[in-house]
């Protein structure tokens, strides 16, 4: 059984700088030591958006820094706080061919293919957009895979959640990705970010084929339980958190760990 852990929605912000009074630096660093003592087992971290808050060189400098130590190999994608030309200044082999954070990697039975669902046309919007170029690639990606079981990663959830000021900026018609899926029985799970909260939803395929598609919660702030809201950047300071990928032949276990929760062992209440 392999393990791929999930970091969203980092938020990283220049040096002196916080969030809600949170440094999303810091709180990353923590998340990785937190997974490190637990999970050094792991065969690779995904990073799905929102890598910093506001999309510039030095925020994506201080990541960098915060990730030279981890031993995992860490593959990332942009969210809508992020831009491509300062992120990949600073991390200059992180784009494919065709200029877009995407990537597709194999542990052992399966395949995992990280998609970018950043509009730069439309960065006003928050939403997510998958253009006829991305949706070629994923294609590409999906016919390379053979009988590997697949699980997408993005940073616009491609369903609906509940909360409706997030569900506004969602990734936009969902239905094109959905049609780009359906020849692919091999695809078991969608992974995405951008919610600030964990939560379980699907994709409908067809009539009688969803997929579940997974959302974890921030590294650093989340956003309240209030699925009314009309404000999709109010924060709160609730528990950082990871998730957390168990791969075997017969799909895939989701687990997600509040890190910032007391790191001590719970009593022994025995038999």
């Amino acid at each position: 059984m392999q393990k791929v852990l999930v970091f969203t929605d980092l938020h990283i912000v220049p040096e002196g700088e916080t969030i809600i009074g949170l440094d999303p630096a810091t709180r990353l660093a923590q998340g990785l030591d937190h997974a490190m003592a637990r999970h050094r087992d792991a065969s690779a971290i995904i990073l799905t958006g929102d890598l910093t808050h506001h999309g510039i060189v030095d925020e994506y400098k201080r990541l960098k820094e915060v990730l030279a130590t981890c031993p995992l190999p860490v593959t990332a994608t942009l969210g809508n706080h992020d831009r491509r030309a300062p992120y990949t200044s600073v991390f200059e082999d992180a784009k494919d061919e065709r200029g877009f954070t995407q990537h597709a990697l194999d542990i052992g039975n399966t395949r995992l293919i990280v998609l970018d669902t950043l509009d730069e046309d439309a960065p006003d919007l928050h939403s997510g957009w998958l253009c006829e170029a991305r949706l070629d690639w994923l294609d590409m990606a999906l016919q390379n895979a053979g009988d590997r079981q697949v699980i997408l990663f993005m940073h616009h959830p491609p369903a609906m959640t509940g909360f409706a000021s997030m569900d506004a900026i969602a990734l936009r018609a969902p239905e094109r990705l959905a049609r780009a899926l359906r020849p692919y029985p091999n695809v078991v799970q969608i992974v995405a970010g951008h919610v600030h909260r964990t939560c379980q939803t699907s994709l409908a395929l067809d009539t009688d084929r969803r997929l579940p598609v997974t959302i974890f919660k921030s590294t650093c702030h989340q956003m309240p339980m209030d699925l009314m809201a009309e404000n999709p950047h109010v924060s709160v300071d609730e528990p950082g958190a990871y998730g957390l990928l168990l791969l075997n032949d017969d799909g895939v276990m989701v687990h997600t760990e509040d890190f910032t929760l007391s790191p001590e062992v719970s009593a022994d209440y025995g038999e």
